[in-house]
């Protein structure tokens, strides 16, 4: 496993929804990538801080520029890729 793997991985990690030899592989990772075990511990913090929050509804103006955001991310990653 190398640090895409556990970047393309971390969501699945923290929520338990990978396979056993998988979650080896990540773990035998994170013994060695200060950065990766940064980025799998800064996700379940956020997560948590999240869960633990109150809902906030934006404005629809903010959700729709919101939404555009990630829409122009996802179409860079793919071109990227």
């Amino acid at each position: 496993m190398n640090c895409d793997g556990v970047v393309r991985r971390v969501s699945n990690y923290i929520d338990g929804d990978l396979e056993v030899s998988v979650v080896q592989e990540i773990e035998l990772h994170l013994k060695t990538c200060r950065e990766c075990t940064i980025l799998v511990q800064q996700t379940k913090l956020t997560v948590t801080l999240y869960r633990d929050s109150d809902l906030v509804d934006f404005p629809r103006e903010v959700q729709l520029r919101l939404h555009e955001t990630v829409r122009r991310e996802i179409r860079r990653q793919k071109r990227a890729t």
